[in-house]
């Protein structure tokens, strides 16, 4: 993953596109913005000309979230280590390339481009690879998948934000929002998109993962899910189209382990009852991957 030499400094791009979750005015590091801001590494904090003030963690990430945002379902440290090891093996490649090429025919060549829902940020780097000089903002609640996605791709920036709240950043700032397996708040995703932008959905199909036994304890995808994507979306954008991205993955005793381990199954199963049921797998186990990508434009 490349940086593109033409590209104008990230943080000089992404301040213009950051606001103040508490006041919305615009955010800057305390002494000015300097000549050079492609990082926020070595600023300890961001603030606004109310006096409020944001940390800047130490991987690189910006803390938005305010003080009644709840961020207690957001991915913990094992969730987001198992998410990593399974996106690692590739077998959502497939996906991930898919997205990446329809936002390039949605977006500017140097657009910006926000994941609302970005966890580690994998998505967000394939996506900005097919776009040589866009930046990116993920968005995410969960601190731990935050310090992976601060580092996701040079021309990304990450901060924790609560997708269910206002968002915190500027009416009108986004060619495109992008939201793979996460809440979806549609009157904030279309404030945020320019009036020509694009928001593009990825859901899971009801053949996702079917081979897996339901002994595994995982969540199953609702038949009626796509029907109320459609309803929560409705009174803010119109579908205009929809793409299927399935394939067969040959998965080993690892990777359902954590497949299984890196989404909300993991919040109501046991490590020892998800080793025990992997166990009884023959593996490596053929498994289809199938998901729908959305696009929808605001009204």
């Amino acid at each position: 993953m490349s940086n593109s030499p033409t590209a104008p400094d990230l943080w000089h791009r992404l301040l213009d596109v950051l606001r103040c979750p508490l006041c919305d005015g615009p955010l800057a590091p305390p002494h000015g913005v300097p000549a050079s801001f492609e990082t926020l590494r070595g600023v300890k904090s961001l603030g606004c000309a109310a006096g409020h003030s944001f940390d800047v963690a130490r991987q690189g990430y910006l803390s938005l979230l305010t003080g009644g945002a709840n961020a207690a379902n957001a991915d913990n440290a094992a969730m987001v280590t198992a998410r990593t090891l399974f996106l690692e093996a590739g077998h959502y490649e497939p996906l991930a390339r898919a997205l990446a090429d329809t936002v390039a025919e949605l977006c500017p060549p140097d657009g910006t481009v926000l994941d609302a829902g970005a966890g580690t940020g994998y998505y967000l780097a394939t996506v900005l690879d097919a776009l040589p000089d866009a930046v990116g903002l993920g968005l995410d609640a969960s601190k731990f998948a935050l310090r992976r996605a601060a580092g996701a791709h040079p021309r990304a920036g990450a901060a924790t934000g609560d997708i269910w709240k206002p968002l915190p950043v500027v009416s009108g700032a986004a060619d495109v929002v992008i939201n793979v397996f996460a809440p979806r708040n549609g009157p904030e995703f279309q404030r945020v998109l320019r009036p020509d932008g694009a928001l593009v959905v990825v859901t899971p199909t009801p053949r996702h993962l079917m081979e897996l036994p339901a002994s595994l304890g995982m969540l199953s995808v609702d038949a009626a899910k796509e029907d109320r994507l459609h309803r929560t979306l409705s009174g803010h954008f119109r579908q205009e189209s929809t793409d299927v991205v399935e394939r067969e993955a040959t998965m080993t005793d690892a990777d359902v382990r954590n497949l299984i381990l890196m989404g909300p199954s993991a919040h109501h199963l046991g490590l020892e009852d998800v080793h025990r049921s992997v166990a009884s797998l023959d593996t490596p186990l053929p498994v289809t991957v199938s998901f729908l990508v959305s696009v929808y434009r605001p009204h």
